[in-house]
């Protein structure tokens, strides 16, 4: 007789339990690793757009690229042409993906950077061809008194400190212009965003990019919120959250407008 026996239903059940705890277990780890490879490709793409603002900038007599994405300035192209929908951009609205493609390609900075996937972080949305922003210091929309006081600036001459002025940021979607930033007052213009496990990814006038954490659970808590909502304004809750606001408007002006509270 053949004596062979199978597994009992309560050795399957236990075999089933242990590969259950082992995912669970497994799974966050998996997670991680997967968005810290596209926060890695994110860096890259912001690195490499930025390299081709430099070599922007040394063909044209260390004038920046017009940084007002879909904006028209006389004599200077945008790096960019509008890829977002009008009206509807303040809740996520693009236009079809192939206006947003040809958008791209009549950019100042195409002939610099032709490659459509350098535009985009991995994370980006399904549609969307464009994650990135330029600041509004770097030759991007001039706000309030900042040309005043010199810290809008459209040359790499002007600028002291390259490593630390940040060029292009990872805003997650496609808005108009420039990534704005308040220089006079102590509240967020643009809202945080929060990207790649609670942070965002910037890159700076040398040629580097840097991923930043946020340390205020206030900003994480607004930015998150605020994913494809514009509203602009938030005023942080926490010392974090102003370190958080404090941070970026350096990294854009290069100093801040105003003695700070926190």
């Amino acid at each position: 007789m053949d004596k062979r026996r199978g597994f009992t239903l309560v050795e399957l059940l236990v075999v089933i339990a242990v590969i259950a705890i082992l995912m669970a277990i497994l799974m966050p780890a998996l997670r991680l690793a997967r968005e810290q490879g596209k926060r890695a490709v994110c860096l890259s793409n912001l690195k490499q757009l930025t390299l081709a603002w430099l070599v922007y900038t040394h063909d044209n007599e260390d004038c920046m690229v017009n940084g007002e994405a879909g904006g028209s300035r006389p004599g200077e192209e945008a790096w960019i042409g509008r890829c977002w929908a009008e009206p509807g951009w303040r809740t996520g609205v693009v236009l079809p993906k192939g206006d947003q493609i040809i958008a791209i390609m009549e950019g100042a900075l195409w002939p610099y950077c032709s490659n459509i996937k350098l535009y985009r972080c991995p994370t980006g949305y399904r549609g969307e061809m464009v994650t990135y922003a330029a600041m509004d210091s770097v030759n991007g929309k001039a706000r309030k008194n900042t040309k005043n006081d010199g810290v809008w600036v459209n040359n790499t001459m002007q600028l002291d400190q390259p490593q630390q002025r940040a060029v292009f940021i990872d805003e997650g979607w496609i808005t108009p212009d420039s990534y704005a930033v308040y220089y006079h007052q102590e509240t967020w213009f643009d809202d945080p965003m929060v990207r790649h496990g609670n942070g965002t990814s910037l890159s700076f006038a040398d040629g580097h990019s840097e991923y930043w954490k946020w340390k205020g659970r206030d900003t994480i808590k607004f930015g998150k919120e605020r994913d494809r909502d514009w509203g602009g304004g938030h005023i942080p809750d926490t010392d974090e959250g102003f370190q958080d606001l404090y941070r970026m408007q350096r990294a854009c002006w290069g100093k801040l407008g105003y003695n700070p509270t926190h």
